[in-house]
């Protein structure tokens, strides 16, 4: 029997109307149920074909519960690895890469100090920040937001410097991005399942969480050709981060669709919040999927980036096939090999007879007796090294520009971290 297991947090609506519609469907060697876990030994096999992931980005145990699962054949819907290894910026990086129109963005450096981190750890960064240039770049009008978060957590909506210097004061120690503003006509937020279905759903994010799924239908917002622009970039962003479940935002402006938000491997799918037709849309799709990943289960994993980044097809394709070599030609291949082999060996054994005889007048320990001859070199340079690693930071040219400075603007007057 293959087993589904949903793994989830706090939501109810969700995870339990995928269980009942996945055992509705009565597939003949299928069932889902709840995850359950306790300790997780190494060479435990996993209990389960599929894992519907929905909270290891909160709790580091199951990510790695399911990091283990996954590489001994466990389906994971999202991929652990990559979830782990993903990020807003890389994503707003790669989405321009790929030709999808995002806002413009700048990543800024953390307004305090990471825990373990002094203003030494800073001295590469630029001190003090360019702001006019920040500015110049993406506009006084735009949001801040967290390079790695999510449910709209430490967003802040921009209007002018003040606002955006307030902002970042209280930004702690987390990375945030600064991104412009899209004064924007229609709003759309999409569930895309198995890089194959798309569901495009009118959403105004002004709007109280409880409301902000429109009910009016995407074909009665948009026109046809801007929705299949929509549709298209919401399957060449997932298929490139290789996502199977994932919610991606749109903010039209100028008849433009900006991708906003596309980071979302665990996209709200609450009844209550997305209204009851989106809610049977997602149950249904992921039933589907849950389903088609059980019966090819288990899966191997291609633990690389090319295929994580949907590269896979791209290099192979580009492989040129080999030439079969003539009977002559394999011949003076192998009488080369046979040749340098030996001169290998004559040179293996001259090295060898001039050790010995060198570490006949060393004397017993001697650093020259014990180290291999390549070695030779490393060892004359070490006291040289370790003096230099212990060089006062005063003699590191630059590093006298910024040691006892903050490198960014942590806890300076504003004054001393603006230009006007």
């Amino acid at each position: 029997m293959k087993r589904i297991g949903v793994l989830f947090g706090m939501e109810n609506s969700f995870p339990g109307a995928l269980v009942e519609r996945i055992n509705a469907r009565n597939v003949e060697g299928i069932e889902a149920a709840f995850v359950e876990t306790g300790a997780v030994a190494l060479d435990k096999p996993p209990a389960y074909s599929v894992i519907v992931d929905r909270i290891s980005h909160d709790i580091p145990f199951y990510r790695a519960f399911l990091k283990h699962a996954a590489i001994n054949g466990t389906v994971i819907i999202n991929n652990p690895f990559w979830w782990s290894a993903d990020d807003k910026f890389f994503n707003y990086t790669l989405a321009a890469k790929l030709g999808v129109a995002v806002p413009p963005t700048v990543i800024l450096p953390h307004k305090k100090h990471p825990e373990g981190t002094t203003d030494r750890s800073m001295r590469n960064l630029e001190y003090p920040l360019n702001w006019d240039a920040v500015f110049a770049y993406v506009g006084e009008h735009g949001f801040m937001k967290p390079v790695d978060g999510g449910g709209w957590r430490d967003v802040h909506h921009i209007r002018n410097r003040e606002e955006f210097f307030k902002a970042y004061d209280e930004s702690r120690d987390l990375c945030m991005m600064y991104q412009k503003a899209v004064d924007f006509t229609e709003y759309f937020r999409c569930y895309v399942v198995g890089q194959k279905k798309v569901h495009i759903m009118p959403y105004d994010p002004r709007k109280p969480h409880a409301e902000r799924y429109v009910k009016d239908t995407a074909e009665g917002v948009g026109g046809k050709q801007l929705l299949k622009r929509v549709e298209q970039d919401c399957l060449t962003l997932c298929r490139a981060l290789g996502y199977d479940l994932n919610t991606v935002e749109f903010a039209v402006e100028n008849g433009i669709p900006y991708a906003i938000d596309f980071m979302n491997p665990a996209p709200d799918a609450d009844l209550h919040s997305v209204g009851e037709a989106n809610f049977e849309w997602i149950v249904n799709a992921m039933a589907d999927l849950a389903i088609a990943k059980a019966k090819l289960a288990p899966e191997v994993l291609e633990l690389r980036w090319a295929p994580l980044l949907g590269g896979a097809a791209t290099a192979k394709s580009q492989k040129k096939p080999l030439k079969k070599k003539s009977a002559s030609k394999k011949k003076a291949v192998r009488e080369q090999t046979m040749a340098k082999e030996m001169r290998q060996d004559q040179k293996r054994k001259l090295d060898e007879d001039e050790e010995q005889a060198t570490a006949k007048d060393e004397p017993m320990g001697s650093v020259a007796a014990a180290v291999p001859r390549d070695a030779g070199s490393a060892v004359k340079h070490e006291d040289e090294r370790a003096d230099a690693n212990h060089a006062p930071a005063h003699e590191g040219g630059h590093a006298t520009l910024v040691a006892g400075k903050e490198a960014h603007v942590a806890d300076k007057p504003r004054g001393q971290n603006t230009k006007k």
